[in-house]
């Protein structure tokens, strides 16, 4: 296709996405230089649309940027009172001493937010600071320099034609070129896949490994709530072969938010992701707190989970890539905010010291070193084992030899007798044949504590243009038919939480359906997908899910 002929805008910084990451560089980046011009461009119909986290949030990042966060009146405000872990069995719990749990497990000083909440704040921040930031702009492209660097992104093409050509209507969007350009995606950002692949930045030790976190926000009865109790579970419903777990969080205003996180490594191509959450809100502890409230939001999204080692070279010429599109979750601790907004600051500093020696568009090789070596590189390096003993082990070893690993980099000042373990093989590469396994019998929903995927999914508010090209691409389109439905009877149906694919029977030809309007943006068919046929792209601006509160 030639050229399209576009307006362009010239910043010193360009940030794709607005969460904690993108936010934090571009505080950062306006309080080292005032006179910087920085953009900040958000998919999400407003900032925190597309934002979905547990969350108990780690200040240390917020700390670096504002230390007196608390008079800026930020909405970080449920300090956490009551820190609970159990192994569940289907019908009984048994709760692991706190004192046996490392040091890093502590929640204390750590609190329950809505880190949707806690961006739109950031956002109030970075404006006052003179950043620029512009909602429902879907980067779509990225724009490359004469030496192959990148240059900056295209933003705002919106009407496209139902091929994906441009028509008469279509309004063919922006070029914003900067000095650099900050990547703060998200996991699985379609930009950062393209960078990463162009110019070989995937980790030499190991791939990246991935979860699928789904979440509800229920409002209970007073009696039930305890603004503060942070519990964690594993075991039922995955059971021991299965790695996964549950997050039940007590905020404010009778409010928690409740979440199980299934660990896309399974084999059994029949497992359900979503119909697993929705059994574990079943189980009698569970069920008692729900039980007479009411569920008021759901999303999900897929989490990284493959630790220090599966890190990609995070600087690439022209830029940098930010928060969970580098993977930099503690998955032991269930958290990457804060490690997010480390980035972001660390990238900023790097470009701010470059700036000023006078180059542009070269490699920030100091913002990789330093991720490495500071203090989100120490954060990850003493958990990097927990994801491979799971996967090896199972959750019941994984969680002994896990918990033994971080006591002895805890006591030993991060040596470890495994060294560093390796995944193996990517989540794709994980899905087993069908023929290997037995289908699973789930529940019916009961309408009360579990629910029915698309009945859920409303509960998102996610909207979609359904006149514009599906933003799911297929790279064969007979794939699905000929290939996953006879081989893995159709995973696609299951490892979605949205129902976005379906398999649909006409008379002896059977059709592989997109429904791409229900998509909320969590990527897992781009992990999961046994042949990595289907490819996430992004969809016009300010579609996709509009989160509330999460």
């Amino acid at each position: 296709m030639s050229r399209i002929e576009r307006e362009s805008m010239e910043y010193d910084v360009v940030i794709v996405g607005a969460g904690p990451a993108g936010l934090s560089a571009a505080i950062r980046l306006k309080q080292l230089d005032a006179d910087l011009s920085v953009v900040v461009l958000e998919k999400g119909s407003e900032v925190g649309a597309h934002i979905l986290s547990g969350a108990v949030l780690d200040p240390s990042g917020l700390n670096r940027l504002f230390p007196d966060w608390k008079e800026r009146g930020a909405p970080v405000k449920v300090e956490v009172k009551k820190d609970r872990f159990y192994v569940l069995g289907e019908g009984g719990k048994l709760r692991i001493p706190n004192f046996l749990m490392p040091p890093l497990m502590n929640n204390h000083g750590n609190y329950i937010v809505s880190m949707g909440n806690v961006c739109r704040w950031l956002a109030e921040q970075a404006e006052a600071l003179g950043v620029e930031i512009f909602p429902g702009m879907s980067c779509s492209e990225l724009v490359y320099g004469e030496n192959g660097e990148v240059r900056g992104v295209v933003a705002g093409v919106f009407g496209l034609e139902p091929d994906g050509s441009y028509g008469e209507g279509t309004e063919p969007g922006m070029e914003l070129l900067g000095k650099y350009v900050f990547l703060s995606e998200g996991v699985r950002g379609s930009l950062s896949k393209e960078v990463i692949a162009k110019y070989g930045l995937a980790s030499k030790s190991d791939f990246q490994k991935f979860g699928l976190g789904m979440k509800e926000i229920w409002e209970v009865r007073p009696e039930n709530h305890d603004e503060g109790l942070v519990l964690h579970t594993m075991g039922w419903p995955l059971g021991w072969k299965q790695s996964g777990g549950s997050f039940m969080y007590h905020l404010d205003n009778n409010q928690v938010y409740v979440g199980y996180i299934v660990d896309l490594n399974y084999k059994n191509p029949y497992l359900y992701p979503y119909m697993e959450f929705q059994r574990f809100k079943h189980h009698p502890d569970i069920a008692k707190v729900l039980e007479g409230g009411k569920r008021v939001a759901y999303g999900a999204r897929a989490v990284t989970k493959g630790g220090f080692q599966s890190i990609p070279r995070s600087a690439f010429p022209g830029g940098a890539i930010l928060g969970c599109a580098s993977g930099l979750v503690n998955l032991p601790r269930i958290k990457g905010n804060h490690n997010a907004m480390h980035s972001g600051i660390e990238a900023a500093e790097a470009a701010v010291t470059a700036i000023r020696a006078g180059r542009s568009s070269d490699v920030l090789t100091d913002y990789d070193h330093t991720l490495r070596s500071g203090v989100i590189g120490k954060d990850l390096r003493r958990v990097r084992n927990v994801a491979p003993l799971n996967a090896k082990y199972g959750p019941l070893g994984g969680l002994a030899l896990g918990g033994f690993d971080m006591w002895f980099q805890t006591v030993f000042g991060g040596a470890s007798l495994f060294g560093t373990l390796r995944h193996g093989k990517t989540d794709a590469e994980a899905t087993e044949p069908a023929e290997m396994h037995k289908p699973i019998d789930y529940p019916k929903p009961d309408g009360k504590l579990s629910f029915d995927r698309l009945t859920n999914v409303s509960f998102s508010f996610t909207n979609h243009e359904e006149s514009q090209p599906s933003h799911l691409k297929l790279k064969d389109p007979s794939i699905p038919v000929k290939v996953n439905l006879p081989k893995y009877a159709g995973p696609s149906e299951r490892y979605c939480p949205a129902g976005v694919y379906e398999f649909v029977g006409e008379g002896a030809e059977t059709r592989f359906q997109i429904n791409f309007q229900n998509c909320v943006h969590c990527k897992t068919c781009d992990i999961k997908d046994p042949v990595q046929n289907i490819v996430w792209t992004v969809p016009q601006g300010g579609d996709g899910p509009n989160y509330p509160n999460m």
